[in-house]
């Protein structure tokens, strides 16, 4: 029977969520599966991965065979590297203690390098959020001062209606008293003649 090492999809549309199982090969992508080893949930930054790599080391020496997104998670996790350094063991190429010394060795280095990828997004997380801060202020900045333009403009216009009413009120009430004082020189030479 062929061994597949793949993934098993599950999730909501456009959300999906995988379960790393061995599986016949001949059984359907979300069908009946051997064993569930891990799961692989790519909608986090970076994605979160969950493989129990004993068992993934254990199948791999079985002869199963990962697809190659499979391939690609279990070398992202150390498994395809514990395999090889577990060959080197039976081969007695190297002692299993050196074997587990190099293997630790490159776990601290890869968690370390996950580590400084985390910050790295949450430090341009915080800046990305920093500088849509500033533009926003910086508009709204702006607005405030086209506010400010417009009352100014209004207030003056306003200032020019009022003065420009003073001053016909002024007129009018001046050509009343002329017209007045005319009449009243009117009737005074009228009583004169």
């Amino acid at each position: 029977m062929a061994v597949k090492i793949r993934l098993q999809r599950h999730g909501k549309k456009g959300q999906p969520f995988y379960h790393i199982v061995i599986a016949d090969a001949r059984a359907a992508r979300d069908g009946k599966f051997i064993e569930k080893i891990g799961t692989y949930n790519p909608m986090t930054s970076p994605a979160t991965i969950n493989l129990d790599t004993e068992r993934a080391c254990e199948w791999l020496k079985n002869g199963a065979q990962p697809t190659d997104t499979a391939r690609a998670i279990l070398s992202y996790k150390g498994a395809m590297l514990k395999r090889h350094l577990q060959i080197g063991v039976e081969k007695k190429a190297i002692t299993q203690e050196v074997a587990d010394a190099k293997f630790n060795a490159w776990l601290t280095e890869k968690d370390n390098k996950i580590a400084a990828k985390k910050e790295e997004i949450r430090n341009s997380k915080k800046s990305d959020a920093k500088k849509a801060l500033a533009a926003e202020m910086e508009v709204n900045a702006k607005r405030i001062a086209d506010i400010e333009k417009k009352k100014e403009e209004i207030e003056a216009a306003k200032r020019a209606e009022l003065e420009a009413s003073k001053a016909q009120t002024e007129e009018a009430s001046a050509q009343a008293e002329t017209e007045t004082s005319e009449q009243t020189t009117e009737v005074e030479e009228s009583k004169a003649e």
